[in-house]
């Protein structure tokens, strides 16, 4: 899948976003090391701490379809500000994919690359368990 192919699956999720409270609609498509491709969006409740954001759903639905490995993440939102995962997120990722190339996509199209140790440069892993 091209980075352009990638990017607008996670725009299309935007509108399958849950979001009756923020109205903050988010989407994203994480590309697994096979190449196969898990969306997600974020999905709120009343209560907020349940609520589930884009990147963890992919994250979780590749996972429970037997997917450990992934090489990319867009994750696209409605407004001109690049949105980083949150800090969850980025522990979550951290755990299968320390290298993750993480694409950021605004309202206009525009895309920003980071690396996921740009975004979390001492990520909490397995190592520190002994």
């Amino acid at each position: 899948m091209t980075k352009q192919e990638l990017c607008q699956t996670a725009v299309d999720m935007l509108k399958m976003a849950y979001v009756p409270y923020s109205h903050f609609p988010v989407g994203a498509a994480l590309e697994c090391d096979s190449g196969e491709v898990y969306t997600g969006c974020n999905i709120e409740n009343a209560g907020y701490t349940p609520t589930n954001c884009a990147e963890r759903t992919a994250v979780f639905k590749a996972v429970s379809e037997g997917h450990l490995k992934f090489t990319r993440i867009a994750i696209a939102a409605t407004t001109k500000k690049f949105c980083a995962p949150c800090g969850v997120c980025r522990q979550v990722l951290q755990e299968f994919a320390p290298d993750l190339q993480v694409i950021l996509v605004n309202c206009d199209g525009e895309t920003l690359e980071l690396t996921l140790k740009e975004l979390l440069p001492y990520g909490f892993d397995s190592s520190y368990l002994g």
